[in-house]
């Protein structure tokens, strides 16, 4: 598929979230927004002009693994948006936990970014970034967290907080260290960072409802002690942010305008937006000094003037926390809202003093009443939207069990073209366009549990690669074909189009001769029903002749076998008016053609077939370990012949091998003296068969 026509198909394709993006442009939910030139603070970002993004996204990958199929689907989504609405895509890294992480992980995973077609860099940008870029910011914002009573140091232990937190059905108990003053959790805090308690002891806690249905609000821990190097900022910090903390101030220090991730993200929105919100007057500080402004303007007005920002006061009184002076305000408004007359003058003023005295604390209540009474998304905060991940059949993409088939011996590493990683998938022989075109037609929603048949990924490949892969001849399992009536010195030549359809490639010769290589399965001593190539004659039935491309017509007459009684060679005989492209070319009739390659000048080559890793679709649905799923035939080695053009291939140059599949040079192990080919995919879907 051409670029141009890609681009047409792609353009067409609508879902939830460029209906969502199409809105808040129509609304003007992130207008006007500044951007100096990098990320950073709100009061950074106003020394730049305009931004002239119209929308900013992020793949956000934590440098702890190779990608996989999954993410492809997100990279392709969120570059693709912000391409096709003249926006910009940040390549981010979530480099929060410095144990895992490592940068052979970082150079894949650019790498594979890359390959699929996208950059994070143009003529005027480059959004590369890390989240070890913000620690300096992050912890500044904990310690406003901490001195408004928004965040606490727990000295209790792993095991306690764990069954502390509650369940589904019972609501979680308050540590008894909930309570302890700002001044105190603070001095603990620092005395983290500066390394004085060890690995374990104490962690900070976010303070938001240990009784929330949603178990991702009982009091998260934000930051925790940890004694190891990080990759990028070596030994400066003991004590690193948790990524449910990081991961939404990231976004807010990047501009990003909509935050879109996963379904298994969505009980984490709550949080992100606590986090986003609790932050603004460190990340927003002029659009919050905006907000007490508006305040301060309200507490001269009337009641009809300040009415509107009560009402929404009562509205969102659900976004109000559990500091004592969010309590007192959410008792006034809860009267309000269970008796509307006591909305008058005195209790509307008595709303907007509260919130005007002490406003940091009262930053998500601002956030939705001022984006319904003032301006839509008033503090330009990013919003997180999540869709369905991929599910692909035959194939597992738990990071964990990856890990297994790798560190178990059970593939051949991450780039195992079995692999549904990135780097096996593009050893495999999956080109960019391919996977892109994949990516298009799983779409994405919000509906969960629906299941990609594997045969979609494979026919996205066929698709582009019928149009793009030239034609050549090879001989996977070969056998020796030998023409006893032709002349033992002579050889001819026959034109062979690069491609059927796309004459305008031109074409190569190729040489043929007294003796060719031919599949073994064109021959059969004993066919079975309806077989259609090279047979003996029987008393029953007379020898089948078949045609050998773009050359003669041919007859089997004996064979030859080894002392197992293996067949060696066939013998045949070939009818010389035949010759295609003569008069006589079909003065014989006959119901197939195969190839054939002179054993002269045949090449010999490495061919890997590859089928799909396991033999169920479902290999990780835990009924039974995927390891004993694993399908024993997955790869297979040949030893087989090519045809002399390929030895000027490339590592990576995709074919098709006529009547057989796709093929590429492999991308590690192909040289001129060393020909390696990799199936990618076969000409039909015969799994199972």
């Amino acid at each position: 598929m051409t670029e141009n026509k890609e681009k047409a198909q792609s353009s067409h394709i609508t879902n939830f979230l460029r209906n969502i993006i199409n809105e808040d442009l129509k609304q003007g939910v992130n207008d006007p927004r500044h951007w100096c030139g990098h990320p950073g603070t709100y009061t950074e970002q106003m020394e730049g002009p305009i931004d002239e993004a119209k929308v900013r996204l992020r793949f956000p990958p934590e440098p702890n693994g190779y990608l996989h199929i999954g993410h492809a689907k997100s990279i392709c989504l969120n570059f693709g948006l912000a391409k096709d609405y003249a926006g910009r895509c940040h390549m981010r890294f979530d480099d929060t936990n410095p144990v895992k992480e490592d940068q052979e992980y970082v150079d894949s995973i650019l790498g594979s970014v890359n390959w699929l077609g996208f950059d994070w860099k143009d003529a005027k940008e480059t959004n590369f970034y890390f989240a070890s870029d913000y620690f300096d910011y992050m912890h500044e914002i904990a310690e406003h967290m901490i001195k408004n009573g928004l965040a606490y140091v727990d000295e209790q232990t792993a095991e306690q907080i764990k069954e502390n937190r509650g369940t589904l059905h019972t609501p979680g108990v308050d540590s008894p260290f909930r309570d302890r003053p700002a001044e105190e959790s603070l001095r603990l805090f620092r005395e983290m960072r500066e390394g004085k308690h060890p690995e374990g002891s104490m962690v900070l806690r976010s303070k938001v409802d240990m009784s929330s249905r949603n178990i991702n609000l009982r009091d998260p821990a934000i930051y925790r002690i940890r004694f190891a190097e990080h990759h990028r900022t070596g030994d400066k910090w003991c004590i690193y942010p948790m990524y449910t903390f990081a991961h939404p101030l990231e976004d807010v220090l990047e501009n990003i305008t909509h935050s879109i991730c996963t379904l298994e993200f969505e009980d984490q929105r709550a949080f992100y937006n606590w986090a986003t919100e609790r932050s603004v007057p460190i990340t927003r500080a002029p659009l919050f000094e905006k907000a007490k402004a508006v305040l301060a303007d309200l507490q001269k007005k009337s009641f009809e003037e300040i009415k509107p920002f009560a009402e929404a006061a009562v509205k969102f009184k659900w976004k109000l926390g559990q500091t004592e002076t969010e309590r007192e305000l959410a008792s006034l408004l809860a009267d309000i809202k269970a008796n509307p007359e006591n909305l008058n003058d005195a209790s509307a003023h008595a709303i907007v003093n509260a919130v005007a005295a002490k406003p940091e604390v009262f930053t998500p209540l601002l956030q939705d009443v001022l984006s319904a009474t003032v301006k839509p998304n008033f503090f330009l905060l990013p919003h997180q939207y999540e869709f369905n991940r991929l599910n692909l059949t035959y194939v597992v993409m738990s990071k964990r069990k990856l890990i297994a088939l790798v560190k178990e011996g059970l593939v051949d590493g991450w780039d195992d073209p079995r692999m549904p990683t990135l780097v096996g998938l593009r050893r495999r022989g999956y080109s960019p366009e391919a996977m892109r075109l994949f990516c298009d037609r799983v779409g994405v929603s919000k509906q969960t549990g629906s299941w990609i048949d594997y045969s979609v990924l494979e026919g996205s490949l066929r698709d582009v690669l019928d149009a793009e892969a030239d034609r050549r001849i090879a001989v996977q399992d070969p056998i020796k074909l030998i023409i006893d009536n032709y002349p033992e010195d002579q050889i001819e030549e026959f034109e062979s189009p690069n491609h059927p359809q796309h004459l305008e490639r031109g074409s190569r010769k190729l040489s043929f001769g007294k003796e060719l290589w031919i599949e073994r399965s064109d021959f059969a001593e004993e066919p079975p029903k309806g077989y259609r190539r090279l047979t003996l004659a029987t008393a029953d039935k007379p020898a089948m002749p078949v045609r050998l491309r773009h050359a003669y017509v041919v007859q089997a007459t004996s064979v030859e076998k080894d002392s197992d009684g293996k067949i060696t060679a066939v013998h045949a005989e070939y009818f010389p008016e035949t010759k295609s492209g003569t008069d006589g070319a079909n003065s014989i009739k006959t119901k197939a053609a195969i190839h054939w390659l002179s054993v002269k000048d045949a090449l010999p080559a490495t061919i890997r077939l590859y089928d799909r890793l396991f033999t169920v679709p479902k290999p990780d649905a835990g009924e039974v370990d995927f390891r004993e799923l694993i399908n024993k035939n997955s790869k297979t080695v040949m030893q087989s012949y090519v045809e002399p053009s390929l030895k000027d291939a490339k590592p990576e140059d995709r074919f098709q091998f006529e009547r057989n599949g796709y093929y590429v040079a492999d991308q590690k192990d192909f040289t001129p003296d060393n020909l390696v080919f990799n199936l990618a995919v076969a000409l039909k879907d015969t799994f199972g068969k």
